[in-house]
């Protein structure tokens, strides 16, 4: 007969280490199993690609408009596309992402035929817009590019312009199947606004929205410093009725509302209640956006933004575009309820 201490002591291992080497296996196995489930989403992720929307629908040859040229002081007939060319380089830097340059030729686009489908909105007898920036939209000609940029600069990047607006041929953002406004700006200061904040006429696609992606704009802060008395004589040269002394300008200055996307709604100057928008016209600031500071001596304006911040930011656009955003998810990002229309 064996020994019963050897017995014993054979059992109390057997019930001791089976269980923890069983234990062990099945969990490498559940790990490896999950380990195996990570990579194949991981892998999943990295294979899946975005469903594309083709919104070419329609192949006819694009119209010719007539262009005010504010510089030659006539109107000349233009192809539109052709014309869009020369507005995209003058309203977007050709170094931003494609899709950025996509969104704004539509934009651009949709303008043109906005104006045309609202003459009175126009300001021009016999033209639909015109090349003045302060006006319509800005626009730079191809013998003007080439001169100011030199050829190479036309080669790689008058040709990705090109690209971006024969891409989108045709393409207007509709509300209502109609023409939009499609107001854009350079900078937001993290959010849009809505447009009856800022002009006097509300669009239901004007909505101030989030704009997270415009903290690389050079513009996206800015500072303005002066003294209290050239404070005080800029606000009385432009609002006489209005009276300020530099010992008591703190408590004479208070901010009382913003908009939804930020920007000072309401200011009380001295006596009299002012809009940021006028703060901002006077003082030339980059948006109505801002904060006033005071110290000893000097008014200090922070800003945020740059523009008047209704519609599509362009900055935020190239975030946008830079993330992996296609144009048309850029535009109906910035434009509420829109949808795109290919018109030709």
């Amino acid at each position: 007969m064996k020994n019963p201490l050897v017995i014993l002591v054979g059992l109390v291992f057997l019930c001791i280490f089976v269980p923890v080497v069983v234990s062990t296996t099945l969990y490498d196995d559940v790990e490896a199993s999950n380990q195996s489930d990570e990579i194949n989403i991981e892998k999943q992720n990295e294979n899946e690609s975005k469903e594309l929307i083709n919104y070419e629908s329609v192949d006819k040859d694009a119209p010719t408009i007539k262009v005010y040229n504010h510089i030659k002081g006539i109107s000349e007939s233009m192809n539109i596309e052709t014309y869009l060319y020369g507005v995209l380089a003058g309203e977007m830097s050709a170094k931003f992402d494609i899709e950025a340059l996509k969104a704004q030729a539509i934009a651009a686009r949709t303008f043109v035929i906005y104006k045309k489908e609202n003459p009175n909105s126009s300001g021009h007898k016999n033209s639909v817009v015109c090349t003045d920036y302060k006006h319509c939209q800005e626009y730079k000609s191809y013998e003007t590019l080439k001169e100011t940029n030199g050829s190479q600069w036309m080669e790689e990047y008058y040709t990705k312009i090109k690209e971006a607006v024969d891409s989108t041929k045709g393409q207007i953002l509709v509300y209502n199947n109609k023409a939009i406004l499609p107001l854009y700006f350079s900078t937001s200061s993290g959010k849009t606004e809505n447009s009856e904040e800022v002009f006097s006429n509300q669009y239901p696609y004007l909505k101030s929205v989030d704009s997270p992606y415009d903290g690389e704009s050079p513009k996206y802060t800015s500072q303005i410093t002066m003294s209290k008395s050239e404070f005080i004589n800029v606000i009385t040269k432009n609002y006489p009725s209005i009276t300020l002394n530099s010992n008591s300008l703190e408590s004479n200055i208070k901010i009382l509302s913003r908009s939804e996307g930020g920007s000072v709604s309401e200011i009380k100057v001295g006596n009299k209640e002012l809009t940021g928008v006028n703060i901002r016209s006077i003082f030339n600031l980059n948006s109505a956006n801002f904060e006033i500071k005071f110290n000893d001596d000097d008014v200090i304006f922070n800003i945020k933004g740059y523009g008047h911040g209704v519609g599509m930011s362009q900055w935020g656009a190239q975030g946008m575009a830079e993330e992996g955003f296609l144009y048309y998810e850029i535009l109906k990002h910035y434009y509420t309820g829109t949808d795109i229309k290919d018109l030709y």
